[in-house]
C-alpha cells in the first residue's frame, strides 16, 4: 500500500453532497499531515497514563488475579488490539478520512450513522468516567491543602462537593473542544513526559515506604469461583476497542504510514503494562500501609496527606484531561458531525458529546471493580468488536484496500446500497452482538443466572472475539456473493 494519500483530484467539496461533508469530515490535505511517529507515541502515552488504566489493573487484583497474571493479560490484550488499531489506522493515513466516513464504505452513506452513534455514545460514557476521576482528584487535592470537604455518606455514591468538582472539571474540557485537534496534540506533547515522571515518583515513594518483596509477595485475593480469565481478557481488549475503531481520526494527520505504525507500536502495549504496574503497586501499598486497598489513585494520595500527594493529585487532573480530550472528545465530535455534517461541526459535535456525558452517572458504574471490568469494558467491547470485524473485512478482504473516495461523500454512488443502508452490514452486526446479550444481562444483574443457559452466559466472556469473528465472517460471505 502506498503512503501517499489517495485523495480525488480537485476540490471534493464541489462534487460532494452538502449533507455528507464539512471541513472536518473532508479528506485531509498534504498541509495538514504534520504528525510524526513521536506525536503518536506521545498521544498514546498521554492516553495510557490515566486513572482508568490504573483502575483496570487494581480491579484485576480485586477480582482475584495475581499481579503477574494481571500484567500478562494486559500485555496480551494490548498486543491483540494493536493489530486492528494499526490495520484500521492505515485507512486514515492512506485516504485521509475519519472513522465515520470510512464506515460509509461498509454500512452505507446513511447506515454509517449507526456505528458512528454507538461509538460516540461509548465515548460519552468514557468522557463522563474520566470527568468523575478528575473530580475525585480535585476533591482530594482540596482536602489535602486544607479544605474540609465531605465524602459520600452511607448509601450515597457521590457527595455534593464531589459533584461540584465533577461539574468544574467537566467545564475545563470545553476549552479544548473549542480550540480543536492542534491544541490536543500540543497538550499531549507537554503532558506525557510530566505524567511519566509523576508515575515514577509514586513508585519510588512506595518502595521507600514498603519493600518491593512485601508488595510483590502479597497473595492473590480469594474470590468466589476464582478469577475469570477470559472475561478479563475480553474486557482488557475492550478497553481500547474504542480507539481501534476511530483511530483514523488521528492517523489521517500522519505524514506517512511508518509514523502511525511505529508510533502506535511503541506507545501502546509496553506503556500499558508499565502503568498497570503502577496500579498494582498503588493497590497493594494502600492495603499494607493503611489497611484498605484503594481502587483509585486519588484514594491513596489523599490518605498520604502530604505536599507530594497534592502534586500527585494535580497530575491526575492533567492525566485525565489529556486522556479525555484525545480519546473521548475527538471521536464523538466526528461521530455526531456525521449525523448532520452541514449543521454539526467538530466543535458542535464535541459540545454535544460533553452535554450527553452529563447524563451518565459514573459513580454508580464504578461502585464495584466487577462493574467496571466486566459490565462496562466487556459490554461495550462486544458492540464495537462487531463493527471492527465488518470494517476490516470490507476494507482488506472485499475491497482489497481500494476505496472510491468521491462516492463516500455523495448519494447514489457505490456506497448507496439500499437507500443509503447496507442491510448485510446491519445483519452482520446483529449476528455478532445479539447472542452475547443474554450473558451481558446476567453479568449486569438484570437477569438471574438461572434464567439464561450457562453456555450463553459463558459466551459473553468472549464477547469482543465472538462479535468480531461472527460479524466479519457473515459480512465476508454475503459481500462476496454480491
Amino acid at each position: 500500500m502506498k503512503d501517499a494519500t489517495a485523495m480525488p483530484p480537485g476540490n471534493i467539496h464541489e462534487r460532494a453532497d452538502s449533507a455528507l461533508i464539512n471541513e472536518d469530515l473532508a479528506p485531509t490535505t498534504k498541509a495538514q499531515r504534520t504528525w510524526r511517529w513521536d506525536d503518536f507515541t506521545a498521544l498514546w502515552i498521554g492516553m495510557v497514563v490515566c486513572v482508568p488504566t490504573y483502575t483496570m489493573a487494581s480491579s484485576m487484583l480485586d477480582q482475584g488475579f495475581s499481579w503477574q497474571m494481571a500484567l500478562w493479560l494486559v500485555f496480551a490484550a494490548n498486543c491483540i488490539v494493536l493489530v486492528p488499531m494499526i490495520l484500521i489506522g492505515r485507512t486514515g493515513t492512506h485516504y485521509g478520512v475519519p472513522f465515520p466516513v470510512l464506515a460509509r464504505a461498509s454500512f452505507g452513506v446513511i447506515g454509517a450513522n449507526l456505528p458512528a452513534l454507538l461509538r460516540g455514545l461509548v465515548a460519552c460514557g468514557w468522557f463522563s468516567i474520566n470527568c468523575y476521576f478528575g473530580a475525585l482528584a480535585l476533591h482530594g487535592f482540596l482536602n489535602v491543602v486544607g479544605f474540609t470537604l465531605a465524602s459520600p455518606g452511607e448509601g450515597e455514591f457521590i457527595s455534593t462537593s464531589q459533584l461540584a468538582c465533577f461539574y468544574a472539571f467537566w467545564a475545563l474540557h470545553l476549552v479544548f473542544i473549542w480550540n480543536g485537534l492542534e491544541s490536543i496534540r500540543k497538550l499531549e506533547k507537554f503532558a506525557a513526559p510530566l505524567m511519566v515522571l509523576a508515575s515514577l515518583a509514586l513508585v519510588v515513594w512506595a518502595f521507600m515506604k514498603v519493600s518491593p518483596a512485601q508488595i510483590f509477595d502479597m497473595p492473590a485475593k480469594v474470590v468466589e469461583g476464582g478469577p475469570r480469565t477470559w472475561a478479563a481478557l475480553t474486557g482488557l481488549v475492550g478497553f481500547w476497542a474504542t480507539l481501534a475503531l476511530n483511530i483514523p481520526d488521528f492517523t489521517r494527520f500522519a505524514r506517512r504510514q511508518r509514523d502511525q505504525v511505529i508510533g502506535q507500536a511503541v506507545g501502546l502495549p509496553v506503556p500499558m503494562v508499565l502503568f498497570s504496574m503502577v496500579g498494582v503497586i498503588g493497590f497493594s501499598v494502600s492495603q499494607i500501609l493503611y489497611g484498605k486497598a484503594q481502587l483509585f489513585p486519588d484514594g491513596l494520595l489523599t490518605q498520604m496527606g502530604t505536599f507530594a500527594s497534592a502534586v500527585g493529585l494535580l497530575v491526575i487532573l492533567l492525566a485525565n484531561l489529556t486522556t479525555n480530550v484525545a480519546a473521548n472528545l475527538v471521536s464523538p465530535s466526528y461521530d455526531f458531525s456525521q449525523l448532520a455534517p452541514n449543521r454539526i461541526s467538530f466543535r458542535v459535535g464535541g459540545l454535544i458529546a460533553a452535554l450527553i456525558g452529563l447524563l451518565f452517572m459514573p459513580w454508580r458504574l464504578l461502585a464495584t471493580s466487577g462493574g467496571y471490568l466486566f459490565q462496562w469494558l466487556g459490554g461495550y467491547g462486544t458492540l464495537l468488536g462487531a463493527i471492527a470485524g465488518i470494517l476490516l473485512v470490507d476494507y482488506y478482504l472485499v475491497r482489497r484496500t481500494v476505496l472510491n473516495v468521491e462516492d463516500l461523500y455523495r448519494r447514489g454512488g457505490e456506497y448507496e446500497y439500499s437507500g443509503g443502508w447496507n442491510l448485510h452490514a446491519l445483519i452482520a452486526f446483529a449476528l455478532g452482538v445479539v447472542p452475547c446479550l443474554p450473558g451481558y444481562l446476567v453479568v449486569a444483574g438484570v437477569l438471574p443466572p438461572e434464567a439464561v443457559p450457562a453456555a450463553l452466559v459463558s459466551l459473553f466472556d468472549f464477547g469482543w472475539f465472538f462479535s468480531l469473528t461472527v460479524a466479519g465472517l457473515y459480512y465476508y460471505l454475503t459481500a462476496k456473493r454480491n
